[in-house]
This record gives structure tokens, C-alpha cells and sequence, in this order.
């Protein structure tokens, strides 16, 4: 397994109290500046790739609007560190497919192929915003996606499509990765994992605060369809990258000196305060306890979020915590593990440091790596380490 970042550059309130709008100015500035320095050590220990979302209009949480912008930056202060959209928006609304197959391939360019491309469609809030076609997106998406590799490929190319009517054009530049960059999507429902597999692309599993048997589930589902997917791109990708909230100190006892329960609960709270307002506004009380029961636990005094990391929802702890944490996500099939760790109002430095941590497991677990192959091949006793049915399973 893997060993990844994920980016939504938090700028929690209270921002500083200057009039409006300098305070957030400079709160969203300290925060990407943050990011990257946070980035370019994590280049320098061995990560395997920085993820990078793009959300609109998500206060506090997500102020990540552009991330091809960053990404740009990024391919020319770090080497080795794969950067991934963790997504592109595909649906017309958000920008049309020449758009995305320009910025990504350009980004890609820059960074001399190390880029991964995730796609998504994103909710109600964004998409009522820009525009989009809620009921017809997914199958707008699955076209998007069919025709942005299509531009990649060939030298001109044109397409007549059920919502995309494109004329025959040169669309430049190529990507530097041949013939184009790995391809996922998002998904947290059971049918849309299934759909991911179907598809071919890597699945980037954006279920946060739910137990790993759930989880697991939506990778097995995921596993099962790609075993007769119909590839909707020339890269086929049968990873699974999911995402959690981590931190980690020399011991527990600091992970909570640098207000880690306050920053786990700041996340979940706001999560949930965001959804309830713009996206379920119209549910009933009775729907919303339902999907944010912990709210009201919370302020009866009835739940603590050192719940997430006992039933390892998050990876909260010192080094050894976490690396056992972190096996457990390995063992139920996730590749590669997106570790949130700018989040809350947690210190700089303390994210400085859960990196370094964090990035000395890296050995650990690839050594594990290691093991899994050897059994691989002594129990199919195939010189090349391949299981039948699984290409690539072992490099």
C-alpha cells in the first residue's frame, strides 16, 4: 500500500479580525503556503502522490478551487511526488472537455508525467451553481471523460456526441505520459463504485467517518465489477485510493496537546453543518439526525470523536499506532491511503511532523510489499510474479 496526501486547503474561522476582506486573505494565503511547504517535504521522503480536489464555494473546509493552478506549481518545487486531481469536475457546466484535456495535459507536461487524473461530478450545491445538468451528469460525465481522451490521442479530433457537438480541431497540448495519464473517479455509493469498475478507471474512495467494514464492502463491489469492466479509456486502472483524517506525534499524549480532538471534531462539524444547509436543506429533522447523528450525541455530552479512532475511522497515535491503523486499510484492498493531515486548526509544525512520521513507515510498509509478492509467486509458482486473472498485480 501506498502512502499519499490529500489537499483541500482547510482555512477554518475564525479568520484573522481584520475587515473584510483581509482577514480571509491572509488566513487563505498562510494556508497554501502552508500546503506546499508541507508538500515538497513529503517529495523528499518518498510519498507517493499529492491529491488536490476542486471545490467551490465550501467555507472553511475546501479552498480549492483550481487545482491545476497548484498543481502547477507544485511540478516545479518537487521531483519524484506524483500530483493528482482528486477531481476534475467533469460534467459541461463546470468546463467544458477541451478545457479539462488542455489543463491536464498541460500539468502533466510540467511535471514531466507524474500526473494522475481523477474525475468526479460533485453535488447540488456546485452543481446548481454552474449550471449543470444534475439529472443527465453521470452520463455526461462517462462522455466527458471518453471524449478528453479522445483529444489526448489523436492529432485532430472531433466528436458528435449526445452532449458534446465538437468540430474537428488540434487540441493542444498532448500529455507527456503515453498516451495519457491514469484515469479515476469518485465514488462513495455502492452503485457508483460498481460503475467505477465497470468503467476501468481507479477508484478514489471519498467516504470519510464510517467503519472499515463498509468500506471494505464498496472496494469488493468495486472489484467484482472491474472483473468484466468495458474500459471507457485506453489506461485501465484497477486501483483503489481511499481517504482518512491522520495525525501523528511521538506519542498520543502530544497528538492531543496540538488539539487533535478539537480538529477531528472542528471537520466532522463542519462537514456536517455544510451539507445540511446547502445541500439536504429540504430533509426533515428527522432525515437530518438520521445522517448526522452524532451533532446532538455531541452536545448532550453522549460522544466523544476520540470514537473515530478507536474504531479506526481516522489514524490518530504514534508511529506504531498509526502503522497498525494503517494496515488495516491495506488489508481490506485499498492501494493507496490518502492521508488528510491539514485540517482543523492544527499547528504547522505538527503537520511538518505527523509527514516526517508518517513518511518513516513508508519502508515498513513496503516491505510488507515485499512479502506479498514472495507468497504471490510461491503459491502460483509463475516466474513473473503475475496472479492469473489479476495483470500487474505484482510489479
Amino acid at each position: 500500500m501506498k502512502l499519499d496526501l490529500l489537499y483541500e486547503i482547510d482555512v477554518p474561522r475564525p479568520w484573522p479580525n481584520k475587515p473584510h476582506p483581509y482577514g480571509q486573505r491572509e488566513a487563505e494565503q498562510q494556508a497554501y503556503y502552508e500546503a506546499i511547504e508541507q508538500i515538497k517535504l513529503a517529495d523528499k521522503l518518498g510519498f507517493h502522490t499529492s491529491w488536490h480536489v476542486e471545490h467551490h464555494f465550501r467555507e472553511g473546509r475546501s479552498h480549492c478551487p483550481s487545482p491545476e493552478v497548484l498543481i502547477g506549481g507544485l511540478s516545479q518545487c518537487t521531483e519524484n511526488i506524483r500530483l493528482g486531481f482528486g477531481v476534475t469536475l467533469v460534467p459541461h457546466g463546470f468546463g467544458p472537455p477541451m478545457r479539462v484535456a488542455e489543463k491536464v495535459a498541460t500539468a502533466d507536461i510540467l511535471s514531466k508525467g507524474r500526473i494522475e487524473w481523477g474525475t468526479g461530478r460533485s453535488t447540488p450545491m456546485e452543481q446548481i451553481a454552474f449550471g449543470v445538468d444534475i439529472k443527465n451528469s453521470k452520463d455526461q460525465a462517462r462522455e466527458a471523460i471518453q471524449a478528453i481522451v479522445g483529444m489526448w490521442e489523436a492529432e485532430y479530433f472531433e466528436f458528435h456526441g449526445k452532449y458534446l457537438d465538437f468540430p474537428r480541431r488540434m487540441v493542444t497540448p498532448k500529455p507527456y505520459q503515453d498516451p495519457h495519464p491514469p484515469g479515476w473517479m469518485a465514488a462513495t455509493s455502492p452503485d457508483s463504485a460498481k460503475l467505477v469498475g465497470e468503467y476501468g478507471l481507479g477508484l478514489l474512495s471519498f467516504a470519510i467517518m464510517q467503519p472499515l467494514d463498509v468500506l471494505k464492502q464498496r472496494i469488493d463491489d468495486y472489484r467484482l465489477a472491474s472483473q468484466n469492466s468495458k474500459p471507457i479509456t485506453r489506461v485501465v486502472n484497477n486501483r483503489v485510493a481511499a481517504y482518512t483524517l491522520v495525525h501523528c506525534a511521538p506519542t498520543m499524549a502530544e497528538c492531543e496537546e496540538h488539539g487533535i480532538w478539537d480538529a477531528v471534531w472542528w471537520w466532522y462539524q463542519n462537514l456536517a453543518a455544510f451539507t445540511l444547509e446547502w445541500e439536504f436543506a429540504h430533509f426533515s429533522d428527522e432525515e437530518k439526525e438520521r445522517m448526522f447523528p452524532l451533532l446532538r450525541k455531541h452536545s448532550e455530552g453522549k460522544f466523544k470523536p476520540q470514537a473515530f479512532n478507536d474504531y479506526n475511522m481516522i489514524i490518530v497515535g504514534d508511529p506504531d499506532q498509526c502503522l497498525e491503523k494503517m494496515i488495516k486499510f491495506e488489508e481490506i484492498g485499498v492501494d493507496e491511503l490518502l492521508c488528510y493531515v491539514q485540517f482543523g486548526r492544527l499547528p504547522h509544525e505538527s503537520i511538518l511532523q505527523t509527514i516526517e512520521l508518517i513518511g518513516k513507515l513508508i519502508p515498513e510498509l513496503e516491505k510488507r510489499e515485499i512479502k506479498t509478492e514472495v507468497t504471490v509467486k510461491a503459491s502460483n509458482g509463475d516466474d513473473n510474479g503475475q496472479v492469473p486473472g489479476i495483470p500487474g498485480l505484482v510489479d
